[in-house]
């Protein structure tokens, strides 16, 4: 068992306080049991897979890891056959994200609970950190806006500190902007005792994203992304106060200050940037990466960096403890 972040991996049962981010329609069974696997904790995100395929996703990474893995659900578009089906599956760790505020968090991390899992949920401010705590969660993965995907608006340094304070005893994990060893040493010291990782995990061999996507992410110096609407507008989604970090490339760059006849043209709009994603176009899809893709250089086994984030931090508090 590793020396950092004991709580944590005595929590879960792993060895390393590196957690895969359970990012919807970007993680898959290969990705999930390599970051396990290595001794971290792979988390799959369930939020697009439709609840009569629940258990075939997560047969698949039971086939590839006897180790611990997480299922990941945003809470403000699950139903409830396909929390009903995730839960079913006795996952050894639920996760959570963006609910909208009148859902009964207590009840959902009771049912969790009584399925034997422990609840991760994430959040990006404090007050959403004290509410999950009142409810009753195991751990809270305070998330800053550095991160790709859909974030809030405050940064890592100001955010998990403050998150740290306000739930104690409960455990908290770093997220958004982490992708080197650097990073988890720097959680450890805000007071956190583990990260969360989504962008550095995307760039990996077992990531189930285009490799045009991944090469998007490694030629990245995260001065090229942004905060914006437009990729939900596009989808007809609506977030809990969360925005989408992303390249701003061709389509961003299209549609900015045009919002609303986005909303008018969604439709049409949104299927050609679905389309734009599966065939590998970088100009015309939503390409969701963290101010972190400035800090990946290649595209690695998932497995390696996991143990390199590990050592790199040991090694970096050791030099710093002297």
């Amino acid at each position: 068992m590793a020396t950092l972040g004991k709580r944590i991996c005595e929590l879960f049962r792993i060895e390393h306080p590196v957690l895969l981010g359970g990012m919807a329609g970007a993680t898959g069974a290969e990705l999930v049991a390599a970051v396990s696997n290595a001794g971290g904790l792979g988390i799959l995100g369930c939020a697009r897979i439709p609840h009569a395929e629940i258990g075939a996703a997560v047969q698949a990474i039971r086939a590839r890891t006897e180790r611990p893995f997480g299922l990941n659900l945003l809470l403000f578009s699950a139903d409830e056959p396909l929390l009903s089906a995730v839960l079913q599956c006795r996952a050894p760790i639920f996760s959570t994200a963006w609910p909208w505020p009148e859902q009964d968090l207590r009840t959902l991390f009771a049912r969790a609970h009584d399925s034997g899992a422990k609840v991760i949920h994430m959040v990006a401010s404090v007050s959403e950190a004290v509410r999950a705590a009142e409810a009753g969660v195991d751990t809270i993965a305070a998330q800053g806006t550095e991160g790709g995907g859909h974030v809030g608006l405050m940064g890592t340094m100001a955010l998990v500190p403050q998150v740290v304070r306000a739930v104690a005893p409960i455990p908290v994990l770093a997220a958004g902007g982490i992708a080197t060893g650097e990073g988890l040493a720097a959680a450890l010291a805000l007071g956190a005792e583990g990260v969360l990782v989504g962008t550095r995990f995307l760039a990996t061999a077992e990531a189930p994203l285009p490799d045009s996507y991944k090469r998007a992410i490694v030629e990245s110096d995260g001065h090229d992304t942004v905060l914006t609407e437009i990729p939900d507008i596009a989808n007809g989604r609506v977030w809990p106060g969360a925005w989408s970090r992303v390249v701003r490339n061709r389509f961003i760059a299209e549609w900015s200050g045009r919002e609303g006849e986005l909303r008018a043209r969604r439709a049409e709009v949104g299927e050609r940037m679905r389309k734009a994603f599966e065939t590998g176009d970088r100009e015309a899809a939503a390409l969701f990466i963290g101010q972190d893709a400035g800090l990946i250089d290649a595209i690695e086994p998932a497995g390696e960096i996991v143990r390199r984030l590990t050592r790199d931090a040991e090694a970096i508090l050791k030099r710093l403890a002297r």
